[in-house]
């Protein structure tokens, strides 16, 4: 080989990795600094805004894991869930369906109705499960639409279940006041609905210094509630396991606020006046005619009914 072209491979090979060196590195959204400064982007949060990523995790499409992102601001707080390719190069934020279940099913493996406070038929083809606040404003304009028209419109149709799920950065008095109503839950389940509706009737009212007062006050008129036993429990908040394991639920949910209504799955992230929320129930209610996929189940043990899943009897 001469030492012309020796000196002109010589020569190629170097420009060639002066090439990959000046190349940038390529960027993958499964390290975590890099997807926080993507979305950071993307979304328009400045410093103000926390920003958590989660480990990936196996997702239900081929090619991609699962990441979250647990974004926060004072004291609020959202999860923002995305897929990111094997490789790192592609980012989804997108509903994932499986054709063959139903579309909303994923919620309602997560909804747990045992033990909790409901008004309805049992074995209903709709079910409304509601996670609510005493303390919100929102909650209380839904409550009491619920109240006043769902058994009147759906008396045989429907079954409601209540959650409590109290915003206790935003509302000083409502795990409180959520405590309570596990409390008189306990002594009379009937009298469960006449302490919410008086909750969200006198919500102006109460305070975190005078709920004690006002509840034991309520409870001396109502039959069937003893209120020196109901004192006793919310002083030594008996129930707070139960609260609490209503706020683990709606987290497993992501819920972040309240009102938050699932109707047999169907997420209602909003408030929803009662025409268009009817609407959704008589659209369920046909549904269900043929699907059989959603609802209540036979009421033995107040368990939603999923396909796939053995069926009680009733005993």
């Amino acid at each position: 080989m001469s030492k012309s072209l020796f000196a002109f491979m010589a020569a190629a090979l170097l420009l060639a990795l002066a090439g990959i060196a000046q190349s940038p590195a390529k960027k993958s959204a499964l390290d975590k600094a890099t997807l926080e400064a993507y979305i950071r982007h993307l979304f328009m949060m400045d410093p103000s805004y926390g920003v958590r990523i989660s480990d990936p995790n196996p997702s239900g499409v081929p090619g991609f894991v699962e990441v979250s992102a647990h974004v926060t601001k004072g004291p609020q707080s959202q999860d923002i869930k995305f897929l990111i390719s094997k490789d790192g190069s592609k980012i989804l934020q997108a509903n994932v369906y499986d054709v063959n279940n139903n579309p909303y099913k994923p919620d309602l493996d997560k909804l747990k109705t045992t033990g909790a406070p409901n008004f309805g038929t049992p074995g209903a083809p709709v079910v409304l499960v509601e996670f609510s606040d005493f303390e919100c404003p929102y909650c209380k304009a839904e409550a009491q639409d619920l109240r006043k028209n769902l058994l009147t419109a759906f008396p045989t149709q429907v079954r409601l279940y209540f959650k409590t799920f109290p915003l206790e950065s935003l509302h000083p008095w409502a795990k409180a006041a959520a405590i309570a109503s596990r409390c008189v839950y306990k002594q009379n389940a009937d009298a469960f609905w006449a302490y919410h509706d008086w909750v969200f009737e006198h919500q102006a009212d109460i305070t975190p210094e005078n709920l004690k007062e006002k509840v034991l006050g309520w409870a001396k008129d109502v039959k069937d509630v003893d209120s020196l036993q109901l004192g006793q429990c919310m002083d030594s908040k008996a129930t707070e396991a139960e609260v609490k394991q209503d706020q683990a639920e709606g987290q497993a949910l992501e819920i972040n606020g309240t009102p938050t209504l699932f109707v047999n799955g169907r997420r209602i992230d909003r408030t929803i006046d009662w025409p268009n929320l009817k609407q959704i129930i008589d659209f369920e209610i046909e549904y269900q005619k043929t699907a059989k996929n959603a609802g209540d189940d036979c009421g033995c043990d107040l368990k939603l009914k999923l396909p796939g899943l053995p069926q009680t009897t009733r005993k």
